[in-house]
């Protein structure tokens, strides 16, 4: 696994758009997603595993609870997909795991958290066609079908009704990728999507795939640097969480005394 380390803005901006040139297109694209955490130390382990390591078997349970006490503002619901990505939105256990399109948007997760900043943060960085090469024949295919290399809800309420369904194309565990319907503003701001693998006690570390993936590392002198010029070009909780939550979150920040607490320099570093 690659893994570099960045201490300031500048080098942040060169390690997230490192190669992203298309000269077949004369464009700048690629097919990376990034997920930012405040800790570096922390592994690629979905919610549901750290609620429930116990039985991982209480899933069902879990969904059909968020489904039954959720009902007014899930009763026009009718994907599994899109049930189960709003809970991951909100806080339910899941197996899913966050990601976005945006190395920018995973910079404000990896800084965001005030407690954090004596702790390195860390981007994972994921090609999609390193994860898709994994896939089933059949999902691959569907894929290439679609032109695409991010499955959306719609195909996946074709091929998979639920996690029981999408486990049965394989008897090796595999990792997709899916973008939800924007249900919620935050799932837009965010420039959401999801990963899910078809085995809840494997997670996206213990695939073969895993060896590709990049670790940007933010060493915690450079977080205030980059919290405070996202804020600069609107990167904010004001952003990523629409609503009174995120204004009075990113009001708690801004007024904060964070200068004199993590820089040692007066001047600019």
């Amino acid at each position: 696994m690659r893994e570099l380390t960045v201490k300031s803005w500048d080098e942040l901006h060169s390690a997230v758009f490192e190669g992203v040139w298309d000269p077949a297109i004369l464009r700048y694209r690629n097919n990376r997603v990034f997920r930012g955490m405040s800790d570096a130390e922390w592994a690629l382990t979905p919610s549901l595993n750290r609620a429930c390591p116990h039985d991982l078997g209480l899933e069902k349970m879990i969904l059909r609870s968020f489904q039954k006490y959720g009902y007014a503002e899930l009763q026009n619901c009718e994907s599994f997909w899109e049930i189960v990505a709003m809970g991951q939105q909100f806080g339910l256990p899941t197996r899913l795991l966050d990601w976005t399109y945006s190395p920018l948007v995973a910079a404000h997760f990896a800084t965001e958290d005030l407690s954090a900043y004596d702790r390195d943060g860390v981007i994972w960085c994921i090609d999609m066609t390193d994860v898709n090469d994994q896939l089933p024949a059949v999902l691959r295919h569907k894929l290439k079908e679609q032109k695409g290399v991010i499955f959306t809800r719609d195909i996946l309420d074709e091929l998979a009704k639920n996690f029981d369904t999408l486990r049965a194309y394989s008897t090796r565990p595999f990792a997709l990728f899916f973008e939800p319907a924007s249900t919620v503003n935050r799932i837009a701001n965010q420039y959401a999507l999801f990963s899910v693998v078809s085995d809840p006690a494997v997670t996206l570390l213990d695939l073969p795939e895993s060896e590709r993936f990049t670790r940007i590392i933010i060493d915690h002198k450079a977080k205030l640097e980059i919290r405070d010029k996202l804020d600069y070009i609107n990167i904010s909780e004001r952003m990523i969480y629409p609503g009174l939550d995120g204004i009075c979150k990113w009001i708690a920040r801004r007024y904060a005394p964070l200068g004199p607490l993590y820089n040692t320099k007066e001047e600019a570093p």
